[in-house]
């Protein structure tokens, strides 16, 4: 809640006082379809991911999350906006094979935990492809920015609910909880920052960039977890996490060269227009002589 509030503040600054980004124009319609439940499964994502550190280590949460490319492959093929291929799906059952391995060697496995965050990656991932489904199908492209000016504010509401019934009992209750305006601060920052910092290298590079990095933060999360706060790490979990790991760079090198091949196959098809432009504008010269 402290980060949407926070998030949607500075959105609101950058985009409207300092006009950093360019607003999208969206109707209030199309806010209410498209935006809200976006919004929603975002919320859920959050509350249940950010609950599952309650219970599990911060290692073994950054192995459950090599499960997104497998949900949003899934989903994605549920809702037919991805083509079903067998080479994939091995891909796929490889990745969820080296998760398990990993759950297996996990010192501190709770099922509620792991139930938690396996639900947060479901409702990401069901988030990732409604947005394809939503907004990009009708020709909205929503950067990290303009991502928080219209999610965040609807995020908010929606965490509002479960912390007034759920943990705002816990905390009138709880007289020793002290609200630190520097931790809080510092952190919700830091939370924006990443936005911002995503919202560059997208622009810079490609979204498959991000993932990489994405892939590479998750192995220092696993080493500052084991070095810095002592969790637990055990040779069977980097083995499951190390077959997973390469599963998650098998799809995203698939999907590079699938991404190459349809930037080559664009080109040809502009080249063969200009060509037959050029041929037909000869031929029109001709019969005008």
């Amino acid at each position: 809640m402290i980060h949407m509030s926070f998030c949607a503040t500075l959105a609101f600054l950058l985009i409207k006082v300092f006009k950093f980004v360019e607003p999208v124009s969206m109707s209030r319609e199309l806010y209410l379809s498209s935006v809200v439940p976006i919004g929603a499964l975002y919320s859920l994502s959050l509350w249940l991911s950010n609950s599952a550190y309650i219970y599990l280590s911060v290692s073994f949460i950054q192995m459950l999350k090599a499960l997104m490319p497998v949900a949003v492959y899934s989903i994605g093929v549920l809702f037919k906006k991805e083509t079903f291929k067998t080479d994939t799906m091995v891909n796929m059952i490889s990745i969820s094979f080296g998760v398990a391995i990993a759950a297996y060697g996990e010192a501190r496995f709770d099922s509620w935990g792991v139930m938690l965050q396996l639900g947060a990656v479901a409702f990401e991932a069901t988030r990732l492809v409604m947005i394809q489904i939503l907004l990009t199908s009708k020709g909205i492209t929503l950067n990290p920015i303009t991502s928080l000016y219209y999610v965040a504010p609807c995020c908010l509401v929606f965490l509002l609910v479960p912390w007034i019934f759920v943990e705002y009992p816990v905390l009138k209750d709880t007289s020793s909880f002290d609200f630190d305006f520097v931790i809080f601060g510092t952190n919700s920052f830091c939370a924006f920052a990443l936005n911002l910092a995503v919202f560059l290298l997208v622009g810079k590079t490609s979204a498959l960039t991000m993932n990489v990095a994405g892939v590479v933060k998750d192995w220092l999360l696993i080493a500052f977890s084991w070095s810095v706060i002592k969790d637990t790490v055990t040779p069977i979990n980097l083995f499951g996490y190390g077959v997973a790991f390469l599963g998650v760079a098998y799809y995203n090198h698939a999907k590079l060269q699938a991404l190459k091949a349809k930037e080559a196959e664009k080109k040809v098809g502009q080249a063969d227009e200009e060509g037959e432009r050029l041929i037909e504008e000869r031929q029109g010269e001709g019969s005008v002589k």
